[in-house]
C-alpha cells in the first residue's frame, strides 16, 4: 500500500483516483473545485479540501491538471508540493503539458530530493473508468520504477525516455487524434454531398483499412451531430499549440498538424471551445451551409 495524494479530481482524475483505491493504495484527493471533490466523494474518495491535508504523509503525488502553469503552480508554488513533500517523495504529472515544463519541474524536484515523472495519458474518460490508459513516461530509471506499480493500477505505462519524453510523445500522440477526426469529418462532410448517409459509410469504412478507435468512437457522434465533450476542444488546442511550439523550436515542418489547429480554432471561434474535440465536424457544416444549434438540430445558413 503507498500513501497518495491525487490533486485534481475531475473527469479524467477521479476515475484515476478510484482505481488507485481499488488496487489498494490509501488515496487522499484535492480538487480545487467544491463540485469536483463531491463528485469525487461519492466514487468513496477521501477527499480534502486543502492542498496540503491532501499531500500530509504521502509518499507519492500525483497531479493531473489542465495546463502547464496549473502543474507548475502546484507543484513549484510557494506553498506548492515541493514544500509540503518530504525528500525522497515522488510526484508523478499525467497532466498534458510542453516537455519543457516538464523537464524543468524534473530539476527542481531533484533539487529537494524529489523524483518527478512526466505520464500523460490517452485513452479518454472511457479507459480512465476502465483502467486501461496508454500511458506515455519520462523519467529517469530509478524514478520510473518507483513510479511503474501505481501507473499498473491506471492502464499500460511505458518509458519513453528521461524527463519530457512522456510529453513529447503525447504531443505526437494529439496530432494524430487530430488529423483522425479532421479526416472522419471530411469523410462525413463527402458522404453528405453525395447524397449517402454518413452513417452507413462509417459503417463501410471501419470494416476496411480506414477502420480506427477514433473513427469508431466518434463517427457516429460527429454524423449526428451530438457534440457533448470526452475531450474539451479548448484543451485539444492547447495541445496542439504545445506540439507547434515544440515543432518550431526544433525545426519540424507540421503543416497538417498546422491545418487542424485551425480547423479547430474556427470551432473555438464559433464560441465551441467547450464542446468535444470531434465537434470540429461543425466547422465543415458551416463551410457547406449548414449549422447545427447546440443540440444537434440541423438548421440552414
Amino acid at each position: 500500500m503507498t500513501r497518495i495524494g491525487f490533486i485534481g479530481l475531475g473527469t479524467m482524475g477521479a476515475p484515476m483516483a478510484a482505481n488507485l483505491l481499488r488496487a489498494g493504495h490509501a488515496v487522499c484527493g484535492f480538487d480545487r473545485s467544491e463540485a469536483a471533490r463531491r463528485a469525487a466523494a461519492a466514487r468513496g474518495i477521501p477527499v480534502v479540501d486543502e492542498l496540503a491535508r491532501a499531500v500530509r504523509g504521502a509518499e507519492v503525488a500525483i497531479t493531473m491538471l489542465p495546463d502547464g502553469p496549473d502543474v507548475e503552480a502546484v507543484a513549484a508554488g510557494p506553498d506548492g508540493l515541493f514544500a509540503l513533500l518530504a525528500p525522497g517523495s515522488l510526484l508523478i504529472d499525467c497532466s498534458s503539458i510542453a516537455p519543457e515544463i516538464a523537464r524543468r519541474l524534473a530539476r527542481l524536484g531533484a533539487e529537494r530530493g524529489i523524483a518527478v515523472v512526466d505520464a500523460p495519458v490517452s485513452g479518454g474518460p472511457g479507459g480512465a473508468e476502465a483502467g486501461t490508459l496508454g500511458i506515455m513516461v519520462g523519467a529517469e530509471a530509478e524514478a520510473y520504477a518507483r513510479a511503474e506499480p501505481l501507473l499498473t493500477a491506471l492502464g499500460r505505462p511505458r518509458h519513453m525516455g528521461p524527463p519530457g519524453a512522456g510529453q513529447a510523445t503525447k504531443l505526437c500522440n494529439q496530432i494524430v487524434v487530430a488529423q483522425h477526426l479532421v479526416a472522419v469529418a471530411e469523410a462525413i462532410t463527402l458522404a453528405r454531398a453525395q447524397a449517402l448517409d454518413p452513417l452507413s459509410v462509417l459503417e463501410v469504412l471501419a470494416g476496411g483499412a480506414a477502420r480506427s478507435w477514433l473513427m469508431e468512437t466518434f463517427g457516429a457522434r460527429m454524423a449526428a451531430g451530438e457534440a457533448n465533450p470526452a475531450f474539451r476542444m479548448r484543451l485539444m488546442l492547447k495541445d496542439l499549440r504545445l506540439a507547434l511550439e515544440a515543432a518550431f523550436a526544433v525545426g519540424a515542418p507540421l503543416p497538417a498538424t498546422a491545418l487542424c489547429a485551425s480547423l479547430m480554432l474556427a470551432q473555438a471561434a464559433a464560441g465551441e471551445d467547450e464542446l468535444g474535440h470531434h465537434a470540429v465536424v461543425r466547422v465543415y457544416e458551416r463551410l457547406c451551409g449548414q449549422h447545427r444549434g447546440q443540440n444537434g438540430t440541423e438548421r440552414s445558413a
